[in-house]
């Protein structure tokens, strides 16, 4: 049966920002309040006896580090879990579908080789040993060496943004298979209407990310945020009622973190630039938030993948 799907909460700033004058508390709530929801689906899995569970999320919602914690969580258990990224079953290069400007297309799901991803994981199942792809992003080619995995009698957690579409299980017992969607379930109002809506804030956390960590400009992020949306609902919120259950990946003192990176950011591009508009607004929202220090987060915390040193 289909997981219920928990509607978005729609919170005012004002009490974000009253919880936020006692940051270490606001923060410690929330952090358990993620990390039950992640030990609930670890119960679910082994309760149910799954084998595989493919987990999803649109880009920014988090879905790397809640596979791991996931995965860390069915160890703590008692049962073998690792973690398989879909990025490392990526075609070559000259093998990517384009998008009608000639540019390759990420978000496709012919991007990635799906006839393997499916024998990969029957053997898993079968045998409980595979060898994957190894995916260098550097050179967009998989590595001449493959990777040895062993189930070991436990769980793979499958992550990646394809890992609903089941083209991907299609091999596979479906009760062998546990399906996950996370996403963000809260949005943020301000006297009465909707300002920070959730997409808003996955925007927020990848322009900080890729501007921390991975050198990409305010204009290459934004450029892209169209496509990787319409991406989203084609190849991955279309798959959404396939969830056998749907992780909330809010921290609802999240937006007062990113409001110090955010905020400033306010007229950092050129007038003429066709995002300009688009980052001022984004900026004007975010300095509604009460800033909290991000030093404050804490180590483990899944926001550390946006907002970490």
């Amino acid at each position: 049966m289909a997981a219920i799907w928990i509607p978005k909460r729609l919170v005012e700033i004002g009490l974000v920002n009253t919880a936020a004058e006692n940051p270490e508390s606001f923060i410690s709530h929330c952090e358990i309040e993620y990390q039950s929801r992640v030990e609930a689906a670890a119960r679910e899995v082994l309760v149910q006896r799954r084998s595989i569970v493919m987990l999803t999320g649109p880009s920014a919602s988090g879905k790397t580090t809640t596979a791991h914690k996931l995965a860390d969580c069915i160890r703590r258990n008692g049962s073998y879990s690792c973690v398989i990224s879909l990025d490392n079953f990526f075609k070559n290069l000259e093998d990517y579908p384009r998008l009608p400007d000639g540019s390759k297309d990420y978000e496709n799901v012919e991007a990635i080789d799906v006839p393997l991803v499916n024998r990969c994981l029957a053997e898993l199942l079968q045998t409980g040993h595979t060898r994957i792809p190894d995916f260098d992003f550097l050179s967009e080619r998989r590595k001449e060496e493959w990777l040895d995995l062993d189930l070991n009698g436990g769980v793979v957690v499958v992550e990646g943004i394809h890992a609903l579409n089941p083209a991907l299980t299609a091999s596979l017992p479906r009760s062998k298979v546990y399906k996950i969607y996370a996403g963000l379930r809260e949005e943020y109002s301000y006297r009465g209407q909707r300002v920070l809506p959730t997409r808003d804030i996955r925007l927020a956390r990848r322009m900080v990310r890729d501007y921390k960590f991975r050198g990409h400009s305010l204009e290459k992020t934004l450029g892209m945020w169209d496509n990787v949306c319409i991406g989203e609902d084609q190849f991955i919120k279309v798959f959404k009622p396939e969830a056998d259950l749907l992780l909330d990946t809010s921290f609802s003192y999240e937006i007062c973190c990113l409001a110090p990176s955010v905020t400033p950011l306010a007229g950092k591009l050129p007038e003429n630039s066709p995002y300009a508009e688009r980052l001022y607004q984004l900026a004007g929202a975010f300095s509604l938030c009460t800033p909290i220090d991000d030093g404050l987060i804490p180590a483990d915390s899944m926001l550390q993948e946006f907002l970490g040193e």
